[in-house]
């Protein structure tokens, strides 16, 4: 489970790594700056959530929003 920006970057990074992509490749991919990728996987909790989540996409990473219902 992850509950912070620092394991949220970690699990980019991972995921990343096993896909066999590097810092300069990964930005490629979701059309970002390269200095957003390094910020995401060390944890920098004023990432934007839009490009973390595409990051996220690209590793393979799937996330499910649990807990109460929404408003």
């Amino acid at each position: 489970m992850v509950e912070d920006a620092t394991q949220f970057g970690a699990a980019v990074t991972a995921a990343g790594k096993a896909l066999g992509l590097t810092q300069r490749e990964l930005p490629l991919a979701i059309n970002c700056g390269e200095r957003f990728i390094v910020d995401l996987e060390a944890g920098k909790p004023t990432a934007q959530l839009g490009k973390a989540l595409a990051a996220a996409k690209a590793v393979g990473l799937r996330l499910t929003v649990t807990g109460s219902p929404w408003p």
